[in-house]
């Protein structure tokens, strides 16, 4: 399922207009992506969280000439799935 087609799931449930559901929908990504660019922990219950990560510096390789290289630390966004989304993944 891509964006447009979400859109078309959520003005349909929400029974809105496509223009609506996309501008909310829109709205509550932006939200979530400054929240967590920033360092907050977003909770939405029953779905899931989202949270920046510290990723250490690691040892990788050039994959062209082999070559060891360092990459550098970096934050990385994460989701962790809720209870409610997990059962509802396994049950199908």
């Amino acid at each position: 399922m891509n964006k447009g087609e979400l859109v078309d799931k959520v003005a349909e449930k929400a029974n809105v207009t496509k223009k609506q559901a996309d501008a909310v929908l829109t709205a509550a990504i932006d939200s979530i992506m400054e929240a967590v660019s920033t360092g907050d922990k977003v909770t939405l219950v029953g779905f899931g969280s989202f949270e920046p990560r510290e990723r250490k510096e690691r040892e990788g390789r050039n994959p062209k000439t082999g070559e060891a290289m360092q990459i550098p630390a970096t934050k990385v966004p994460a989701f962790s799935a809720g209870k409610l989304f997990k059962e509802m993944v396994a049950a199908k």
